[in-house]
C-alpha cells in the first residue's frame, strides 16, 4: 500500500522463491503446522541479473496468476487469496528486491525495472507466459506497468484497491507527494537506527496497546492478527535487521512520480482481455477499526480515488468494477473471497478465449 494523505503506512518487499506444486500445497495446508507457514522461509530464490529474487509457486495450470504487493508489503499479503487459487492454476507471489527474503536489486527501484525483473524471475524459474496479474496498491502501478511492457505476455488483470494517481486529478497526485516527504524522514530514521544498531524510533501508541516501534509499521502493522504467531515472528525479524529492505522502501517511494509519469504516456489497449477494478472506498486505510473521520477532505479523496480507479475500465472491452463494501484498503485479507472471485472470472474468461480460439483453427 501506499500510504494515502490518511497517514496510513503499509509495506513492500522483493524476493523469488519457487516451490513446486505438490510440496507448496502441503505447507499450505498440512499437518499441525500453520497455514501460512510457507511464507516465514524461503521458498526458490531464482537468480536475476546477479542477484536473487524469492519466489513462492503453488499449484499447477495456466494461465499462472502472478501477484505484486503494496508498498512496504511483500509475498505474506497474498496468504488468504494464493492457497485458494492455487485450487485450480499456479499462483505466484514474491518478494520484491530488498524486501523479505530477496537480494537488495540496482537502484533506483523504479516499476519498469522491478517489471523486467519479475518478468526475468518468472522466466528462468521455468513459469511461462501468459500470466493473470493482480497487483494491490503499489503493486498495481507494476503489474500495469509489465502489462505495457509484455502485453503479450499477460491474459488478464485485477487490480485490488491499486494507487490511482496518475489518473486521478493533478491536485490528488500533487497532495499525495507531498503528504510522502515526513513518511519517507520516519523510514529513513528507521533505517538508520538499524544500520547503527540503535534502539528503534517509536510509533505513535494504539489505544490499550503496547508501544510499538518503527519496525512494526509493515503491512497494516505487526502483529498482523489474520497471522499466526510464527509468521509474526519471522516478518519482525526481517523489519528489525534488513536495511536492505528499507533502502528499496524509500527508493520505490521516490521513484512514483515517474512511475506515474511512465504510465500516463504508456496507456496501451488491453483489447478484450479481462480486467477486473477493485475498490474499497477506503483507499489508504488499513483497519476499517481505525478509519479516520469522514470529514469533508477525507471524504473527496475517496471520492476521487474511486472515479480514479473507474478510469481503467477504458483500457479494455471486457472491464468491470468490483465494490468490497465492508473492506480496508486491504481487501485481500478483509474479503479475500471477493479478490478470489475476481480472479477466478478472469480465469474462466481467459480459458474460454482459448478453447474458442483452439476451436477456430
Amino acid at each position: 500500500m501506499r500510504p494515502s494523505q490518511t497517514g496510513f503506512l503499509c509495506a513492500v518487499v522483493i524476493s523469488a522463491v519457487m516451490i513446486s506444486g505438490s510440496s507448496g500445497q502441503q505447507l499450505a495446508s498440512g499437518g499441525s503446522s500453520p497455514t501460512d507457514i510457507l511464507y516465514a522461509q524461503p521458498g526458490q530464490l531464482v537468480s536475476v541479473n546477479g542477484f536473487r529474487l524469492n519466489l513462492y509457486c503453488i499449484g499447477s495450470g495456466s494461465p499462472t496468476v502472478v501477484f505484486d504487493s503494496g508498498w512496504e508489503d511483500w509475498a505474506p499479503a497474498w496468504s488468504k487469496v494464493q492457497p485458494e487459487v492455487a485450487k485450480w492454476t499456479r499462483a505466484c507471489s514474491y518478494d520484491r528486491a530488498g524486501a523479505g527474503f530477496s537480494d537488495p536489486g540496482p537502484m533506483p527501484r523504479t516499476s519498469v525495472r522491478i517489471a523486467e525483473e519479475l518478468r526475468t524471475a518468472l522466466h528462468h524459474a521455468g513459469i511461462a507466459a501468459p500470466y493473470i496479474l493482480v497487483g494491490h496498491s503499489f503493486g498495481g502501478d507494476n503489474v500495469r506497468t509489465f502489462a505495457d511492457l509484455y502485453m503479450r505476455e499477460v491474459a488478464g488483470l485485477v487490480l485490488v484497491d491499486a494507487d490511482s494517481d496518475d489518473v486521478g486529478p493533478k491536485a490528488m497526485q500533487e497532495d499525495q507527494h507531498r503528504g510522502d516527504v515526513n513518511i519517507l524522514s520516519q523510514l529513513r530514521d528507521c533505517r538508520n537506527a538499524i544500520a547503527e544498531h540503535k534502539p528503534l524510533p517509536a510509533l505513535p501508541s494504539r489505544p490499550g496497546q503496547p508501544q510499538r516501534t518503527c519496525a512494526q509499521q509493515f503491512f497494516r502493522g505487526l502483529p498482523e492478527v489474520a497471522w499466526s504467531p510464527e509468521l509474526n515472528a519471522k516478518l519482525l525479524e526481517i523489519a528489525e535487521t534488513k536495511v536492505a529492505m528499507y533502502d528499496a522502501y524509500l527508493s520505490e517511494m521516490e521513484q512514483t512520480p515517474s512511475d506515474e509519469a511512465y504510465l500516463q504516456q504508456h496507456s496501451r489497449s488491453f483489447g478484450s482481455r479481462p480486467i477486473r477494478v477493485l475498490t474499497s472506498g477506503n483507499h489508504g486505510v488499513g483497519h476499517l477499526e481505525r478509519k479516520p473521520p469522514d470529514t469533508p477532505e477525507h471524504l473527496k479523496y475517496e471520492q476521487e480515488t474511486t472515479m480514479a480507479q473507474a478510469r481503467w475500465l477504458g483500457l479494455s472491452s471486457n472491464a468491470k468494477q468490483i465494490f468490497a463494501r465492508n473492506s480496508s484498503e486491504y481487501i485481500q485479507l478483509d474479503e479475500p473471497e471477493t479478490v478470489v472471485n475476481a480472479i477466478r472470472e478472469v480465469y474462466d474468461q481467459t480459458r474460454r478465449s482459448v478453447a474458442a480460439h483452439r476451436d477456430r483453427k
